[in-house]
């Protein structure tokens, strides 16, 4: 029986199990299993399959207008281009942007710039890509800017700084698309002005859905335009729906690389936690896979990232919350799947690169010649896969709890867990268990206030205010004793 890999990856999907094991050798592909179990059956997160709680996505999928849509823009060839306003050019999302912008610059040209205060870089960028628009966090660093590209006889864009200059960015009238790239709250005013003057957007902010879901959805089918996810788990849903017709998907499966505890017991870590936390603290912000800030390798230990994951992919593709689940897939390969309503499973398949899911992200729906490391499934040589333990994991059960909420639920998860993050990392006394307890606390507290409807985007951030506040105040009360 011959294998084909190609952009996706299937395989039967009725009959996975608790903890199964693929294997590539030179024969072929084999398929072990630890359990007969299905590893979906009785997890409380997703797969009830009542069909309830669909909502129209933002992404350009599941509709016939969709399908139209994409097969319209295929049929342009390479030979498209895009013009470029890029939201966070200094960071990692920013950098990576520039370097497919590099590969491919017959596709793409640059705009806008915005970054924080690394004046150096923003010179060495607007030197090379020469933007209309360069803006920075603060009013030194744009002086700084300013100077450096005066001393160095360059071209002078249009410099500005703070939210004003961020807007200027995201509403240049000549891009085409955005590449939300800079953390937090900040991003969302940016996005939905952008929105609603009709530009696509290539998302990378995780607040703009998570938080601002409410508001975002409904400004994306007004204005039409596209929201095009590019971080690893969306983008791989997003790629494996292209061709699926309205009313063909029936199950979203976002994998995990299980963080830092993955390979140990409840049992195991709440008595380290107990015994040594220290410990726990610097392997909570050591990632087992790879390199990546400190607040999102923080949340792929509690695993909030996934919870915060299914809520973006909820806003995303419409998924009910019963419809989406979490498998934990330690090799990383598998970047996540989706199952038909004929129970095939289409899964995406890639090494770990963020610049892959950024590329679909600008280029939609085309394909572009890139010199990344073709995958290697000899290489590989096995995938893993086995449910998460909810009880090991909670946060994974309260953002599934604020995503059925809904309303302004996410917004406090968010912000809740963002304070606690920071305060466990800058060890003030915290501890690892301390993060869900404060979560939980600052929802359970939001519910005399939640809001479901004619929700407005002061609404979304006064409750990410609040919910700061809060976990700030409680946190006084949780400080058992201070990590030595």
């Amino acid at each position: 029986m011959k294998l084909l890999v190609a952009v996706s990856f299937l395989v039967a999907s009725a009959s996975l199990s608790n903890g199964f094991v693929f294997h590539f050798t030179p024969k072929g592909l084999s398929l072990s299993c630890t359990t007969t179990t299905s590893f979906l059956n009785g997890v409380k997160s997703g797969t009830l399959g009542t069909g309830e709680g669909w909502i129209d996505p933002s992404a350009p999928v599941n509709s016939e207008e969709s399908l139209r849509l994409t097969l319209e823009k295929s049929l342009e060839g390479s030979s498209f281009q895009k013009r470029l306003s890029l939201l966070g050019s200094t960071g990692s999302i920013g950098t990576q942007t520039l370097e497919i912008v590099d590969a491919c610059p017959d596709n793409f040209v640059v705009d806008a710039l915005s970054a924080g205060t690394n004046a150096k870089l923003m010179a060495e960028q607007v030197l090379k890509y020469r933007p209309k628009i360069a803006s920075m966090a603060t009013a030194e660093a744009a002086e700084e800017l300013k100077s450096i590209l005066s001393d160095a006889g360059a071209h002078m864009p249009i410099i500005m700084h703070g939210d004003e200059g961020i807007l200027a960015c995201s509403t240049i009238d000549s891009a085409d698309t955005v590449v939300t790239g800079i953390v937090g709250a900040a991003g969302l005013k940016p996005t939905i002005e952008a929105i609603k003057l009709k530009k696509d957007i290539a998302l990378a902010n995780k607040e703009t859905l998570i938080s601002g879901g409410p508001v975002i959805n409904p400004l994306v089918k007004e204005y039409g335009i596209n929201m095009l996810p590019a971080d690893s788990e969306h983008s791989a849903i997003f790629q494996c729906l292209q061709g699926v017709p309205e009313g063909g998907l029936r199950r979203i499966i976002l994998t995990a690389s299980g963080g830092a505890f993955r390979d140990l017991t409840k049992d195991e870590l709440f008595q380290m936690c107990r015994d040594d936390p220290r410990a726990v603290q610097a392997k909570a912000t050591t990632h087992p896979n790879w390199d990546m800030g400190a607040k999102i390798t923080l949340d792929s230990a509690t695993m909030m990232n996934k919870g915060l994951e299914v809520i973006e992919a909820h806003y995303l593709f419409g998924a009910s919350y019963d419809d989406i689940d979490v498998v934990i897939h330690p090799q990383s390969i598998v970047h996540s799947m989706v199952e038909t309503q004929d129970t095939s499973c289409i899964a995406q398949l890639g090494w770990a690169d963020m610049r892959l899911p950024l590329v679909y992200s600008v280029s939609w729906p085309h394909r572009l010649k890139m010199p990344y490391k073709p995958l290697d499934l000899a290489e590989v040589s096995q995938m893993t896969f086995m449910k998460p333990d909810h009880e090991k994991y909670p946060c994974i059960r309260l953002a599934y709890d604020a995503g059925r909420a809904g309303g302004t639920m996410t917004a406090v998860l968010n912000a809740a867990n963002e304070m606690a993050n920071e305060m466990f990392r800058e060890d003030i006394g915290l501890g690892f268990l301390d993060i869900p307890k404060l979560i939980e606390m600052t929802m359970e507290a939001h519910k005399a206030d939640h809001k479901t409807k004619d929700i407005t985007l002061d609404d979304i951030l006064s409750c990410d205010a609040w919910a700061r506040q809060y976990v700030l105040e409680k946190s006084e009360t949780m400080k058992a004793k201070i990590l030595v």
